[in-house]
């Protein structure tokens, strides 16, 4: 097995193992066992930076369904890579910050169980070659963060926020499903690298659109893209190892992962760049705009989330325009916007990461995450503030900070890109530049509150649950790590440029690989630049908005609640429950009849509907055996006792017609020479004339409203309706044959099976499998009989001995 494949199926084998492991350690924390996972495969993939970073791929590929071109193949190359390492290392710190900050009073299994499940999800979705095999892990991301977000299930926020990720992000998955099926169906295949090499045959086709749209819209509900970002700030309502993993550095990057893979498909196409770098844009302003107003730390963090995630979302929308020019006109637009969202993919992870435990840790020693209730914290938890304060200003795009240097090549990206003269950039491309610049103002602002408002300002003790003292050392090392790795990554980008983000270019733009522009090497000073100017500006104009923020944060109250897409999404939901409550109760009214009735009415619309319209009803009976004068006799029977039974005054009268109906099927077996099937039907039709008998007896007496006559003609149109189709489609099939019937193969049981008995050999040799998985379900029914029998007798009955 290689080591991609092994990097997927570890966490999946140990979320088995954990619940065995944690009943035989029960005093050991759990969590230092789950820790060696994630660090192990982190350095399994560290060992391959130095192949990969030479241009190396490996492919490895497994049968699954081949029949459906479905087979597990795994893809390891820069643009995995980055996110293998990201989706371990990180897990491997929010996993140690988990142990010092969950109690060992909580479920701990279960937690660990759904975080190996999401961390083996994620790289299934990373490594996928295959796109069937990539929507499976994809799917099982949306399911367990929804555990991991419900965790503590017994909040009211935490259930909310679970479900609303889930319906949001499932529901693009399904449109996603759709688009994959579309790319198959234009070029045939599943696998990711077969698609790049042949989707430029396909383009003209009428699919192409669609696909695209459908792949979008699955991408920008995962990572938070305007207008589906809503479910990501209920989502903070699980615990804070869970929004340090999940919300910055993994899940919500899944559609940034998307994305990127699929530049090489559609990138060069107007709707493509358009979609991505506009709602990116818009997401980035919105994201930083909406962060200012929020009162509680974490939810303001997942507005900045939103934000950051619309940055990297539009750099990868700038970038893919490269695909529609030469690759020697515009270079820098290649550097400066794919580059840079890579660059920032890596450091928002690192910086966003630190903050969110940040922010756990304050909540975790003083009891609070509501802003107008902190300040002062920084004489009493310098290590958490010093943290902080690195992930804050690299957050707003600060020096030395690594967040400074991606920010940089943002600002450039959005300024060449208003010189295109592609997709009317001459005409709409200024507004890039501004709303950048105007979102990062924004984004300068909440990053002063979030170090300001906390750390600053009076300390407020009869505000706080508990005293203020700083975190234990173990909860301090993975924001820590992170911090530093903030720092080290401004001083020393080019380690991280040339060995994990040129390599991931070149699985963006595979052809132009070995181009100058990726020789440019990182560096934190370009001299006094229009950047550099941008970046003033926002540190002025930032300080003083922030001054001044209570004169115009009345804006935010222009916009009346119920005209938010919360309460739009919340509206929907009250409706569709309401719909749907209305429908239920219009047919699930507990009366057996109506459920009949509705099975039976559906029945006749659509076979008898099927019928008419595609004109199959024809049959013909010149070279059918004659009906002999008793026969129709019979057959009166039947048809005088069913008509009979719908006007029957008494129940043992309807038991008895029916009974007759019975039986006078039965002679019908025994003159067509079926005397298995007349035994069969004589003996079942006793036993249930006698267990009626019997049910019957115990039902209250008749009553006269049991009997109106309108019901009794309703039920008689409809029975004679059932059965007329049922007659027609017996007909029409026994007369429109399209192949021959197979009895000639049975005919030879005797040679074949080496039994004389036609039914018995069908049954035992011929349908054996069938035959065996009924007796297996009869077996397995009488095991759960047996079992509540034991049940019962275990509650005072005496013990039943085998």
């Amino acid at each position: 097995m290689s080591t991609v494949n092994m990097a997927i199926f570890i966490p999946f084998i140990a979320a088995m193992l954990i619940p065995l492991v944690y009943k035989k350690l029960p005093r050991l924390h759990i969590g230092w066992i789950v820790l060696v996972i994630p660090t192990f495969l982190f350095i399994r993939l560290a060992c391959y930076i130095p192949t990969i970073a030479r241009g190396e791929t490996y492919l490895y590929t497994a049968q699954w369904i081949p029949s459906f071109d479905i087979y597990f193949s795994t893809y390891l190359d820069g643009l995995s890579m980055i996110f293998g390492l990201l989706i371990t290392g990180v897990g491997a710190l929010v996993i140690l910050y988990s142990i010092y900050y969950l109690s060992t009073k909580e479920s701990l299994q279960h937690f660990y169980i759904y975080l190996m499940l999401f961390m083996g999800a994620m790289l299934g979705v990373v490594f996928s070659d295959n796109i069937m095999v990539l929507y499976v892990f994809w799917e099982l991301t949306s399911i367990s963060s929804f555990l991991l977000i419900a965790f503590w299930y017994h909040r009211k926020g935490s259930r909310y926020g679970a479900r609303k990720s889930l319906l949001i992000t499932v529901g693009g998955g399904f449109a996603m499903l759709v688009g994959f099926i579309m790319i198959y169906t234009m070029t045939g295949t599943f696998h990711v690298r077969e698609i790049i090499a042949v989707i430029g045959e396909h383009k003209e086709s009428h699919l192409f659109l669609p696909a695209m749209l459908l792949l979008l819209f699955g991408a920008f509900t995962k990572s938070a893209q305007f207008p589906f970002h809503i479910w990501l700030p209920n989502a903070m309502e699980a615990p804070t190892p869970v929004s340090a993993y999940l919300h910055s550095a993994t899940m919500v990057k899944a559609g940034i992962y998307l994305v990127a893979r699929f530049t090489p498909v559609f990138g060069g196409e107007a709707v493509w760049f358009w979609l991505i770098s506009g709602v990116g844009l818009f997401t980035l302003f919105w994201g930083s705009f909406c962060a200012i107003r929020q009162t509680d730390l974490k939810a303001l963090l997942a507005y900045s989330t939103v934000s950051q995630l619309g940055m990297i979302m539009c750099l990868f929308g700038i970038g893919s325009a490269s695909l529609h020019m030469d690759a020697n006109i515009e270079a820098v637009l290649y550097t400066q916007a794919t580059f840079a969202a890579l660059f920032h993919l890596i450091n928002h992870s690192t910086f966003k990461g630190a903050l969110f435990m940040v922010v756990g840790i304050v909540d975790y020693r003083v009891g609070t995450r509501d802003i107008r209730k902190l300040g002062g914290l920084m004489a009493f938890m310098p290590i958490s503030f010093t943290v902080a304060v690195i992930g804050s200003f690299s957050m707003a795009g600060l020096p030395p900070f690594n967040g400074f240097l991606s920010k940089e090549m943002f600002f450039t990206a959005v300024l060449h890109v208003r010189k295109l003269d592609i997709f009317a950039m001459d005409t709409f491309g200024i507004l890039f530049p501004v709303i950048a610049w105007i979102a990062s103002c924004f984004t300068f602002i909440y990053c002063m509150i979030i170090v300001w408002q906390t750390f600053f300002g009076p300390y407020r003790r009869e505000k706080l649950e508990r005293k203020s003292r700083e975190a234990s050392p173990g909860m301090l090392i993975a924001p820590v790590t992170l911090a530093l790795f903030v720092v080290g990554i401004f001083f020393f980008p080019n380690v991280l440029g040339d060995y994990i983000l040129k390599p991931a270019m070149a699985s963006v733009f595979p052809s132009f690989q070995s181009d100058n522009y990726l020789r440019q090497p990182i560096s934190p000073w370009h001299g006094f630049n229009t950047e550099l100017m941008m970046t003033i500006g926002i540190l002025i104009i930032g300080t003083l908005l922030y001054m001044s923020r209570r004169y115009w944060k009345g804006i935010y109250n222009l916009v009346p609640d119920s005209w938010t897409l919360d309460n739009l999404y919340n509206n929907t939901l009250t409706q569709m429950e309401a719909g749907s409550s209305f429908i239920t109760s219009f047919y699930m009214t507990g009366y057996l009849r109506h459920y009949l009735l509705y099975m039976y009415v559906f029945f006749i619309l659509a076979v008898g509907g099927v019928l008419v319209y595609t004109g199959a009803f024809d049959f013909h009976m010149a070279n059918d055996a004659p009906i002999n004068s008793y026969e129709w006799m019979i057959a009166g029977v039947v048809f005088t006792s069913a008509i009979a039974i719908l006007f029957a005054k008494s129940r043992l009268t309807s038991i008895i017609l029916n009974g007759v109906i019975g039986y006078a099927i039965a002679v019908f077996f025994v003159l067509f020479r079926a005397p298995d099937l007349a035994l069969t039907q004589i003996v079942v039709e006793t036993v249930t004339t006698a267990l009626f008998l019997l049910c019957f007896y115990f039902l209250p007496p008749w009553r006269k409203e049991n009997a109106e006559p309108r019901s009794k003609r309703v039920n008689l149109v409809i029975s004679i309706a059932v059965g007329l189709v049922f007659i027609l489609v017996a007909l029409s099939v026994k007369s429109g044959k399209l192949f021959d019937t197979i009895a000639v193969y049975f005919e030879n049981a005797d040679e074949l099976a080496g039994g004389n008995n036609i039914v018995n050999t069908i049954l035992a040799d011929f349908r054996a499998f069938d035959t065996m998985l009924e007796v297996i379900v009869l077996l397995i029914a009488g095991i759960g009989v047996f079992s509540l029998i034991r049940l019962k007798a275990g509650k005072g009955a005496e013990k039943i001995e085998d």
